[in-house]
């Protein structure tokens, strides 16, 4: 049975205010940087094995990908469909804003001037089928954003629209996903 691996990216400067990211690039505070380190270690100590990580081509994600190869390795290089989903006129407001959760229950809608829910769906399900159909001669680790960890999740797993919303991963967390044969 095939596999792969998510990491979300270390923290940003617009994680430690509150503001949504999206597609905006916010650079890793030395916090975050420190975070990639230890997730290196953390995967070379762990034995996890990969062939390549795959990294958005946001530079939080980018950096936090790289500092893991450079510790493991593992040979990296950017995948432009994991890049954080375009929220529009909402990035750089803040994150726990009341329109702004009320606006992320239409999946079906663009954000004005960014990217509807199931338009991220969609590219992101594309990424991991073709990922699926190599599992069986490569392993994969991913680096992106927590956009796109809820999507992965949603691949994996029926969820509520509830649940979907309220579904994270923290900052440099390491998540083992299974494809079923």
């Amino acid at each position: 049975m095939g596999h792969f691996y998510f990491v979300r990216h270390g923290q940003t400067v617009w994680n430690v205010e509150n503001k949504i990211c999206g597609k905006t690039d916010s650079p890793l505070t030395d916090f975050g940087r420190q975070q990639a380190v230890e997730t290196g270690k953390n995967i070379m100590a762990q034995g996890i094995e990969a062939d390549e990580i795959l990294y958005s081509p946001l530079s939080r994600a980018a950096d936090t990908a790289r500092i893991i190869s450079e510790m493991t390795g593992i040979p990296c290089r950017e995948e432009p469909r994991l890049i954080e989903q375009n929220f529009g006129k909402w990035e750089s407001t803040p994150r726990d804003g009341k329109d702004f959760k009320k606006a992320k229950e239409f999946f079906a809608c663009s954000h004005e001037g960014g990217e509807s829910t199931l338009k991220l769906a969609q590219r992101i399900y594309n990424l991991l089928d073709d990922i699926k159909a190599e599992s069986a001669e490569k392993t994969y680790i991913l680096v992106a954003h927590n956009g796109i960890a809820r999507v992965v999740q949603s691949y994996f797993t029926d969820m509520t629209n509830e649940e979907y919303a309220a579904f994270g991963v923290k900052n440099c967390q390491v998540v083992r996903y299974d494809f079923e044969e």
